[in-house]
């Protein structure tokens, strides 16, 4: 194994090949102060998205398991752990949902095991999904009620009481991450930027669910990796939940006409049948807390895709 003696802070990050997580593992290692292990069980992961740094490990493990991650967490003592491992994607939860309910179980572990090994703090990447349908627009940490009936914002849901729960009886801090709508160039292409893109490249008809005006907020993946560390590094947050997006509202069908703007497509769009549940009419975070994490204004939605389309290798 290699030696850990050097390194100042070693840290966890689960479910670390998937997007969102691979992204925040480069930023993370990119601090050679730090010793960065990811697992993943690649259920949706791809290896193609580690990063391949010095300090960097990567580990075929399910975090639902215990005989798998416990030896992890035995064999490297972390002081930071990123919870992100879950089973995502609207179409996949909704059609997989006792898979969705396992994921229980990599809560428990996860802080289980935090706990017996002191670990300092436990970062969570819960989801906007746990609003549900809008009572109050922006959606406020402190004031908006969480509403989700679905099995996914249900484990988020449970999952942040996990965490409080684990604070109150044994000291474990957290901060809980409500991620909105994220996107970049590595993003698997079953989500709605990534499929977008797609299809406008090769000049082939964008279908929206729906009539197409359901809006979303679109976040950079950069600037949500940037908020996730900005947190870390300054101990900001602890103990409590912040909302990491925009504020910025679009349409379904803007974005689509956004995207065959910019990538001067012929592609046509068409409207299919509305989602029978999961696909909230809106939905716009208070992004007040984020923004005093950010050390920049947002990047754009339009300077977002542009991005995208300069890592081609992701797309096609």
């Amino acid at each position: 194994m290699t030696s850990l003696a050097g390194y100042k802070r070693h840290i966890l990050i689960t479910g670390g090949a998937g997007f969102v997580a691979s992204s925040l593992a480069e930023r993370l290692a990119s601090d050679t102060g730090n010793f960065v292990v990811l697992v993943d069980n690649l259920l949706t992961g791809s290896l193609a998205k580690v990063p391949i740094l010095p300090n960097l490990r990567f580990i075929k493990c399910d975090v639902n398991e215990w005989q798998d991650i416990s030896g992890v967490f035995y064999g490297y003592r972390f002081d930071y752990v990123f919870h992100y491992a879950a089973v995502v994607g609207v179409k996949r939860t909704l059609e997989n949902p006792v898979l969705v309910l396992r994921d229980l179980d990599g809560i428990r572990n996860i802080l289980t095991l935090c706990k017996n090994t002191g670990v300092k703090r436990v970062f969570y990447s819960s989801s906007s999904e746990v609003y549900g349908e809008p009572v109050e627009l922006p959606q406020n940490e402190e004031t908006t009620p969480l509403n989700s009936r679905l099995p996914y914002a249900i484990v988020k849901n449970v999952g942040e009481a996990f965490l409080k729960s684990f604070r109150q009886e044994f000291g474990l801090q957290y901060t809980i991450f409500r991620f909105f709508n994220t996107y970049g160039p590595k993003q698997s292409p079953d989500f709605v930027i990534s499929r977008f893109i797609q299809r406008a490249l090769k000049n082939e008809p964008i279908t929206i669910n729906g009539d197409g005006t359901q809006t979303r907020t679109f976040c950079y993946v950069d600037d949500n990796t940037e908020a996730c560390v900005s947190a870390f590094y300054n101990d900001r947050y602890i103990d409590d939940v912040v909302n990491i997006g925009s504020d910025v509202e679009i349409s379904i069908a803007d974005l689509a006409r956004l995207i065959i703007s910019i990538t001067g497509s012929k592609s046509e769009i068409q409207y299919g049948p509305a989602l029978p549940e999961g696909d909230m009419t809106r939905r716009m975070p208070d992004t007040s807390k984020m923004r005093q994490l950010l050390s920049h204004p947002p990047v754009s939605l339009e300077d977002g895709i542009r991005r995208i389309l300069s890592n081609t290798r992701y797309i096609l």
